[in-house]
């Protein structure tokens, strides 16, 4: 699994011009899944996003989490993440997981992120979306289930 966390002060996804899920401050969530992907990948990915210290205290220091600040989530699939470009000019996608899979461990991922986030915002899986945010910091930071960065 692969994850861009962006720390933003604001958020929303729409489709078709309709917003399907928006946030104030908190962390937007681009979520790529891979073939070999499960639910427990999904639960350790969740939990490291949920507990990354990457929120300002009161000293201006990022030792603090998304749930310390009671953050919000704006979760987006992109199977985009698992594009190997190291061959040619076109990416290669053979390592991100089918739809139905990726679907699967996608709904898992936002379903568990709702028992700890009051407000979780979602995009709309398989759909041509738009993606606004405010990217605080700016704070990006990249996460790999497999740790290869």
């Amino acid at each position: 699994m692969r994850v861009v966390l962006q720390r933003v002060s604001r958020a929303k996804v729409s489709v078709d011009g309709e917003v399907t899920g928006e946030i104030g401050r908190g962390i937007l969530v681009l979520l790529g899944v891979s073939r070999s992907d499960t639910e427990a990948e999904a639960r350790s990915m969740l939990e490291k996003t949920l507990n990354l210290r990457i929120f300002d205290d009161e000293d201006g220091k990022m030792n603090l989490s998304l749930l310390d600040i009671a953050g919000e989530l704006l979760v987006v699939s992109q199977f985009t993440l698992y594009g190997d470009a190291r061959k040619g000019r076109r990416p290669s996608y053979i390592d991100a997981a089918g739809p139905e899979e990726a679907n699967r461990i996608y709904e898992y991922f936002v379903a568990e992120a709702r028992k700890h986030v009051a407000n979780v915002g979602t995009g709309r899986f398989q759909a041509m979306m738009d993606v606004e945010l405010v990217n605080d910091g700016p704070v990006t930071i990249l996460l790999d289930s497999d740790r290869a960065f």
